[in-house]
């Protein structure tokens, strides 16, 4: 290839990457704050409901992308894949925007998550649009036998933009008290401010770019779809072949994707309760270290195929999930607080029981073992106003727990081992889906299955996950069984189903 061409797909990359990484950004902000916003949304007493309810309005998101996918599809394969996903950068800047300026349950009452939840709707009808056209175009730019390593630039977008809203929100809370970033108007809201400035940035360099040569050909010669909806779902040999990408590979590359990084994250904050700042900057450094094999997995996938490292990805996940997780909880596990010493004495509150004249105690002491793990012990006492019923023993919990630099970094890498599993399912799947489809119907059909995956299967993990651990009898590892089943039959049928397409003609 050319300088003057590779300098030419360089700028596609960059304007297609860029704006994609922002949408993802925009997207996953919600989710990275989701203990802080349920506190925000739903009365502060709800504790666990207000979090799954919070994880639910996260989820919604994901489960209209596939209407998205048909809506913008279509609009892609009719005008082109430029303005269609123009149009759905806009709409994601606005709503999250939007989001950062909804008033708390405090002030506005059940309005607020109900306006919470439309604007998470139109944000994933945003993105249910823009991946497609963003992999779509930055494939019909690809040289032959180049298609896996380009696309998997566009790969990469969807974990640099959690490493940024992570970073944003780090940044943010670390330059204010706790008290004012989780105050109704505190710093919270401001990476959903900041996001406007670059899809702003991001919208003036998409507007510099030019529609895919292989679509304006197609336009040229008067070949594109007059209903690609019709075509791409009506039609069953291309029915049988969405069927057979998201059955095959996306449903199990969703579950892999989102238990690797959100439900890691979710987990080690909410199962293993670490601390704020040691749960994300555990993941930001898992992302940091494994981001480039993104672009090794797209590479190789030209050479050697795309579907045998996407199975990899998934049997690699299957086997490992128990015991790494199990190792997050053994490293984290402090309830043989005994052994501790407190550091500094501990403080004691009291607060009144509503309609009763009782109080509870709540004793809060810092405190720290030999092998250098810190943690929080609060323990919660009924204290009755009837001296004969005296005082009744309540709860004791484990939280903001910090672990010793040997430990934290081998969470590190445990983290960056799923991440690595997320880079081998999603490295190639761009070039995988786009050599399923015809050019004139490519965007709606490799959308549409792609954001059933992600979206519904992969995204509905961190919801259903902690849903199956708060079931009688269940433990904090029982939510795994939900990624480890879907990958576990996605694995089974591609393994026996899918061609490992490497080079395929994308020009027809």
């Amino acid at each position: 290839m050319s300088n003057n061409a590779s300098q030419g797909i360089g700028k596609v990359i960059f304007s297609s990457s860029l704006g994609t990484l922002i949408e993802w950004y925009d997207f996953y902000i919600f989710g990275s704050l989701a203990t802080v916003i349920s506190k925000q949304f739903f009365p502060e007493e709800q504790g666990t409901a207000a979090l799954l309810s919070t994880l639910a309005i996260f989820a919604a998101g994901f489960i209209v992308r596939p209407f998205g996918a048909l809506v913008f599809g279509r609009l892609g394969d009719i005008i082109g894949r430029k303005y269609t996903f123009l149009l759905t950068l806009v709409l994601m800047g606005g709503s999250t925007f939007l989001i950062g300026l909804v008033p708390g349950y405090k002030s506005i009452g059940m309005l607020a998550p109900i306006l919470v939840l439309l604007l998470r709707l139109v944000q994933g009808l945003a993105l249910g649009g823009e991946y497609g056209g963003a992999a779509t175009y930055v494939a019909e730019h690809s040289p032959p036998g180049r298609r896996g390593y380009y696309t998997s630039w566009i790969q990469t977008t969807a974990t640099l933009g959690l490493f940024v809203s992570l970073g944003v929100i780090l940044l943010t809370k670390m330059s204010m008290s706790n008290e004012a970033f989780n105050a109704e108007w505190g710093g919270w809201r401001y990476p959903f401010w900041v996001s406007i400035l670059l899809v702003v940035v991001s919208i003036y360099i998409r507007m510099k770019m030019k529609e895919s040569p292989v679509f304006t050909k197609l336009k040229k010669e008067g070949k594109t779809s007059t209903n690609p909806l019709k075509e791409s779902f009506a039609h069953k040999a291309n029915l049988k072949m969405v069927l057979l990408a998201l059955f095959g590979a996306v449903m199990g590359q969703g579950v892999i994707w989102y238990t690797g990084q959100f439900y890691a994250q979710n987990f080690l904050e909410t199962k293993a309760m670490l601390d704020f700042e040691q749960s994300r900057t555990i993941v930001l450094w898992a992302i940091l270290f494994a981001t480039p094999f993104f672009i090794l997995f797209g590479a190789l996938s030209d050479r050697i195929g795309r579907k045998w490292i996407m199975i990899l990805g998934m049997l690699l996940g299957i086997l490992t999930y128990r015991p790494i997780y199990q190792m997050f909880l053994d490293k984290t596990d402090v309830s043989a607080s005994a052994g501790a010493t407190m550091l500094g004495a501990p403080s004691v509150r009291y607060e009144p029981v509503k309609d009763r004249p009782d109080s509870i105690m709540i004793t809060s002491t810092e405190k720290q073992f030999a092998d250098g793990i810190k943690f929080r012990e609060t323990r919660t006492d009924t204290m009755f106003a009837n001296p004969i019923r005296g005082t009744h023993p309540g709860n004791t919990t484990y939280t903001e727990k910090r672990l010793p630099t040997d430990t934290y970094w081998l969470f590190v890498f445990l983290v960056f081992l799923q991440i690595v599993y997320v880079t081998m399912v999603y490295g190639p799947i761009a070039a995988f889906l786009v050599e399923l489809f015809p050019t004139k119907i490519r965007y709606t059909s490799m959308s549409l299955p792609y954001h059933i995956g992600n979206g519904v299967f992969g995204g509905l993990v961190p919801f259903i996950a902690t849903l199956i651990t708060s079931f009688k009898g269940a433990t904090p590892l029982s939510g795994l069984w939900y990624p480890i089943g879907v990958a576990s039959v996605c694995l089974v049928i591609g393994s026996i189903y899918l061609r490992n397409k490497k080079d395929e003609n994308i020009l027809d």
